[in-house]
């Protein structure tokens, strides 16, 4: 005989195939998306609103890459470039990540940077290197001319210069058009406060004349 109290238990809202509350499965069952895809959805709207703001090069291990990030020291705010090897590129989507190596004084300095962190202002490409594997962990281990990388001079390579150097130049572009509009908008802005400094000033003086 079946138990009532384990078939009450196990029972669910009819055409509820899950076991998920019945407001959320007709929400998901109407926009056709599970719960994972939600995640992904909103990972790539606020990937895509950082990317608005600053655009990547195309890059991947073995490219030497000067990065370029911002650093808060109390109140004031100074950009510092960090230049290496990029010997990985981890994760995916928000939690992508590529890791920078240089040698310092003699030490090899390791830092990992995330790609939509806000605090990287810019990367550049200043040599493209020829390697055949995605992990560059044994330059770890070399020293000198064996951790040497061969640049990278074939036509992909070249395609992506030329593609990063227009990039960069239509950045730059950009930048300056934003300067000259908030320039003008200050001077706009700045003319009619004088403007209407004058006017007040010519009609508080026409009042006193009627007064007097």
């Amino acid at each position: 005989m079946a138990n009532p109290l384990l078939s009450l238990k196990r029972a669910r809202p009819e055409g509820n195939p899950t076991g998920r509350p019945r407001a959320l499965w007709l929400f998901q069952k109407k926009a056709k998306v599970r719960p994972m895809n939600i995640i992904q959805q909103l990972e790539a709207e606020q990937a895509a609103k950082i990317a608005a703001k600053r655009t990547l090069p195309d890059f991947s291990a073995g490219d030497t890459v000067r990065v370029n990030v911002r650093v808060v020291e109390g109140s004031r705010t100074r950009v510092q470039a960090y230049e290496g090897v990029c010997i990985a590129r981890s994760g995916g989507g928000l939690n992508e990540s590529f890791t920078v190596r240089k040698i310092s004084y003699g030490e090899g300095v390791e830092r990992v940077f995330p790609v939509y962190s806000p605090l990287v202002e810019s990367v550049e490409v200043v040599r493209r290197g020829k390697v055949r594997r995605a992990k560059l962990y044994y330059l770890r281990d070399r020293r000198g001319k064996s951790a040497r990388i061969v640049e990278n001079t074939g036509t992909r390579a070249r395609k992506l210069n030329e593609a990063e150097r227009q990039a960069v130049a239509d950045e730059k572009a950009r930048i300056e058009a934003e300067k000259v509009a908030a320039a003008q908008a200050l001077a706009a802005e700045k003319a009619a406060a004088e403007a209407a400094e004058a006017k007040a000033a010519e009609e508080a003086k026409a009042a006193e004349a009627a007064a007097e």
